[in-house]
């Protein structure tokens, strides 16, 4: 059985995580895909609220399931058996940030590796902080937010919903 770990903030899950998150659950049997938390990032939103719009954009993929944790990646990798990391690619900047993590990676756990997914061209600009300024300012979110969730960020963002 092949089990991989998606590890992000996902402040919030955009369409661009889900598009990783869909395709990373056809190549693996089981995809755990982990809050991270990061003392060095400020989330808007909470990890409770992040795991449920996570839950409520993956039922249909019954092999993907979703933990958080606050330690080294490749750790919790290990505790769930995974022997692969996914990680989305967007941009040179992000491949260049991605290959320090994945080779600091590979020195803490030689037996974890490191599979690069590719960004859609329609999300290879999207970032949750995008998502999060374009909702700010009253813009469309059809775009950057997966539908279940789009009224609640909108609603946590701006005090507002579409409805």
């Amino acid at each position: 059985m092949t089990k991989a770990l998606y590890p992000g903030t996902f402040d919030p899950l955009t369409c661009g995580h889900l598009d990783i998150i869909e395709r990373a659950a056809g190549m693996f049997d089981e995809l755990i895909v982990a809050i991270m938390l990061n003392p060095r990032k400020k989330c808007f939103f909470k990890t409770a609220e992040r795991e449920m719009m996570i839950k409520k954009c993956i039922g249909h993929l019954k092999n993907v399931h979703v933990t958080s944790s606050d330690g080294l990646t490749v750790k919790l990798a290990k505790e769930y058996g995974c022997h692969a990391l996914v990680r989305g690619i967007r941009a040179i900047a992000d491949y260049e940030y991605e290959l320090a993590q994945a080779t600091s990676n590979m020195y803490l756990d030689k037996d974890i590796e490191t599979v690069f997914l590719v960004s859609k061209p329609e999300f290879s600009f999207l970032s949750s902080s995008i998502a999060k300024e374009v909702a700010l300012f009253g813009g469309d979110l059809s775009h950057f937010i997966p539908e279940p969730i789009k009224d609640e960020v909108l609603l946590k963002l701006t005090g507002k919903n579409n409805l």
